[in-house]
């Protein structure tokens, strides 16, 4: 029985792959546990890692820093990938404050950290690391141990108690915004929620109009969308009991019926345009849509042809060519308005209506090859990473600082995801990965460095915990979470007048907590707090990861 203790207890490769593969097990099965319905999910890998290190378990240090650095590289750049579609269009129009109001969160807790360090003469780096857990951002906690390694090389133990104040604050970490949530849910919930849920609605909504405003006889379509700033997509036209699919320049008449897309706080406005809208429920989920133009089609088209990853729809003229008629685009579960600038994705899935023979050609020409989707793009993963990597290591000199600044293994790799994501089919690059795929690289990479981050810091835990260092250490952590957040959280609903869903999205966004996010989904019956807390959640995030640096190279 010596190689079975030897593959346990000897610190070699083959002890690091299982003690990582195991502590990660362990974590995950504990993670199921919920204690009164709040789960701290894969975070219980991190102390289920903690417990291994406490009781004596050695991994071989090279191994260790190679999977924490590996598993977090892969997390932040998966990451990157994807909320890079949506983070530049989330700093447009009403994402802009909401991302002000994230970003105060962040200042706030950046400006308590370093007040703290200066009142209690804890070190700035265990600050940091407070932080970090505060915020439950262990990305933030990888950039910080890197920024603290580049300033002073041999500072092992401030790494290693970096992430030991990381692991005392994070629980409560997590209770702390659940517990603001409450707070403000006593405050502000039942003011005014229903009005401003109606105002904000920006969801696609399906209505039918009947053309009765004579400025607008006999125009064509075309002249029509200049008339307003508002963006809508004319489905259908029913004229003399004939279904049509209209084209640019179809001339409208009077008492001509349209079925128009468009997102729902722009309804009135479209009503003035047109005339009068008919009372007929044409969102519901079991409408016929065949059924109801026999000789029209409605089909789901996925795009998997590399030549038009990146192409404007308007560019194809696909209406005007093959009188078809493009009603939704639907990316990654969320749908979007098919106006002529969208650019269209690998993995879009549009909502075609037209005849068969032309809406089979339409699918040619976009692909339509599902199998496609399923075909992990792995290449632009590796490329990406090699990139982040590079960038990571660049140095940058900053006005004032003496050390360069550098971006790390999680900031430069998450910048790259960010801008692959986002710019990557402009440029023809097929960075399209599957929901599920991009959350098994994610889980992966972030499982692998919590047990790694848990075994090299559980050694001391308890004994850091149980002294009086530690219980300040606890203390400074719930007051980093919790004031910063009921402070933007009052001045968001008070003073910005933000309804209680969006706020507490919002909350949840900038101090990047899932766990946080799903008890505020209990609280209300729509989805808009996860709307707020994906409209933050980017910059956020990315913020996060590069303050952390900063902090200690500022005032270190």
């Amino acid at each position: 029985m010596d190689w079975l203790q030897e593959a346990f207890l000897e610190p070699t490769m083959i002890q690091a792959v299982i003690m990582i593969s195991l502590v990660s097990a362990v974590g995950l099965y504990l993670g199921r546990i919920k204690i009164f319905g709040i789960s701290l999910g894969i975070t219980f890998v991190f102390f289920a890692g903690i417990l291994a290190g406490h009781l004596g378990i050695v991994v071989n240090k090279d191994m260790l820093y190679f999977a924490q650095s590996f598993g977090l590289i892969l997390f932040v750049y998966a990451l990157g990938l994807q909320v890079g579609p949506g983070f530049f269009s989330s700093l447009k129009k009403g994402g802009v404050a909401m991302n002000m109001m994230g970003l105060g969160v962040i200042v706030l807790g950046l400006a308590m950290t370093v007040g703290l360090h200066w009142t209690t003469g804890v070190s700035l780096s265990n600050m940091v690391g407070l932080l970090c857990g505060a915020v439950t951002n262990t990305p933030a906690l990888g950039a910080a141990q890197q920024a603290l390694l580049q300033i002073d090389p041999g500072n092992t133990k401030g790494v290693t108690d970096m992430a030991l104040a990381c692991a005392v604050a994070y629980p409560l970490g997590v209770v702390g915004v659940i517990l603001a949530i409450i707070i403000l849910k006593a405050m502000f919930a039942n003011k005014e929620q229903k009005d401003q849920k109606e105002q904000r609605d920006t969801t696609t909504y399906v209505a039918e109009f009947q053309v009765s405003n004579p400025a607008i006889y006999e125009k064509s379509i075309k002249d029509i969308m200049k008339l307003t700033d508002k963006h809508f997509v004319i489905s259908r036209i029913w004229r003399n009991g004939k279904v049509s699919i209209p084209t640019s320049d179809t001339l409208l008449h009077e008492h001509d019926h349209l079925l128009i897309i468009s997102v729902k706080s722009d309804v009135e406005n479209i009503k003035v345009l047109f005339g009068e809208q008919e009372n007929v429920d044409w969102n519901k989920a079991d409408i016929d849509w065949n059924a109801i133009d026999s000789q029209l089609i409605s089909r789901r088209i996925a795009v998997t042809r590399n030549r038009v990853n990146g192409v404007k729809l308007g560019s194809l003229r696909l209406r005007n060519l093959y009188g078809i008629n493009i009603t939704r685009v639907n990316r990654a579960g969320i749908d979007l308005l098919a106006s002529p600038d969208l650019r269209l994705q690998i993995g879009d899935r549009l909502t075609i209506v037209g005849e068969a023979n032309s809406v089979n050609t339409v699918g040619k020409i976009l692909g339509d090859e599902i199998k496609r989707l399923k075909n992990p793009n792995l290449l632009a993963v590796f490329i990406g990473i090699t990139l982040g990597m590079l960038l990571g290591a660049l140095p940058i000199t900053l006005p004032g600082m003496s050390t360069p600044v550098k971006l790390g293994i999680a900031g430069g790799p998450i910048i790259v995801g960010i801008l692959m994501g986002s710019f990557g089919p402009r440029l023809h690059l097929t960075t399209y990965t599957t929901m599920s795929a991009n959350l098994m690289l994610r889980q992966l990479g972030i499982i692998i460095y919590l047990a790694g981050l848990g075994i090299d810091s559980g050694a001391h835990f308890f004994e850091t915990v149980f002294r009086a260092e530690g219980l300040l250490w606890v203390g400074l952590g719930f007051l980093l979470t919790i004031v910063p957040v009921l402070i933007v959280g009052i001045m968001a609903s008070r003073f910005f007048k933000l309804d209680y869903a969006h706020n507490i999205g919002m909350l949840c966004g900038s101090m990047a907590n899932p766990m946080a996010l799903n008890y505020a989904n209990t609280t209300v019956e729509g989805d808009e707090p996860s709307v707020s807390y994906a409209t933050v959640y980017p910059l956020s995030m990315f913020i996060r990861v590069i303050s952390a640096q900063l902090v200690l190279m500022l005032f270190t």
